[in-house]
């Protein structure tokens, strides 16, 4: 393993080098930041298929996109691969005293208020004034809302079962409903996001992960549109053409193909 990761560190230092790949040497952490993004989506596809070639090379794919960062750091004389898994190394060491140290618990919910705990006393942590800062601006809504709901609820902001939180999605639709009858957009935009933020707790409460959820439905609505689209062709006709009810049609047959 470790001859097979020092070859990628010698591929990607050659990439880089005055008589490497033109392309990789212009790159810099920011022009390839968007590649990181799309190697982890492709990443996600390959779980949700299930595919265990796949799955390697998106691993794989991420791998490479670590080691041409810390490349790029390196040369600039900042850090290197080694500090980066150093660093890893350390904080995974750090925040389980429960297992290389001596820390006792008795439950992963004692595990993750430790983990707070620890996370907090870190050096370059000092200045997370709040509970809710430093989750990534970037993120997906989705999956944002639930990894601040996941934060707060680790010091018991949260509701002990689902009934309430269904009652809050009933509430915020109300609102929601009330706000366009009045034509008051700004609001019904707001309350929109209401509506959002509290299926998302519901989602989490149940161990779903909206953001998956979400993702694999809207899969599901483009290869039934696809088939839609195939019929239409397969009778030379113009979709755009076609009445609500014919697609409706065949959008009810799609379920049974293409599922």
């Amino acid at each position: 393993m470790g001859k097979q990761v020092e070859r990628l560190i010698e591929i990607v230092a050659k990439l880089r080098s005055p008589g490497g790949c033109p392309w990789d040497r212009e790159q810099t952490h920011k022009s390839i930041l968007s590649c990181f993004l799309d190697e982890m989506y492709e990443f996600f596809e390959a779980v949700d298929e299930n595919s265990d070639y796949k799955m390697k090379e998106e691993l794989g794919d991420l791998l490479l996109q670590i080691a041409l960062h810390s490349r790029m750091a390196e040369e600039e004389k900042k850090f290197t691969i080694e500090d980066v898994a150093y660093e890893i190394s350390e904080k995974l060491i750090r925040r389980h005293p429960h297992v290389f140290g001596d820390t006792r618990v008795s439950s992963s919910t004692e595990v993750i208020h430790n983990w707070e705990r620890i996370k907090k006393g870190e050096k370059g942590k000092e200045h997370r004034k709040y509970l809710v800062d430093d989750i990534p601006q970037a993120l997906p809504a989705l999956f944002k809302a639930e990894k601040m709901q996941k934060r707060v609820a680790r010091v018991g902001f949260d509701w002990k079962d689902t009934a309430p939180v269904f009652d809050k999605v009933e509430e915020e639709i109300g609102e929601f409903r009330e706000a366009l009858q009045k034509g008051d957009h700004q609001n019904a935009d707001e309350e929109l996001g209401d509506i959002l933020f509290a299926l998302v707790n519901v989602a989490r409460h149940h161990s779903i992960s909206a953001e998956d959820a979400l993702r694999r439905t809207t899969d599901k609505f483009a290869r039934r549109f696809r088939f839609i689209e195939d019929k239409f062709k397969e009778n030379n006709r113009d979709i755009s053409k076609a009445s609500l009810e014919e697609m409706d049609r065949y959008w009810e047959e799609s379920k049974q193909v293409v599922g």
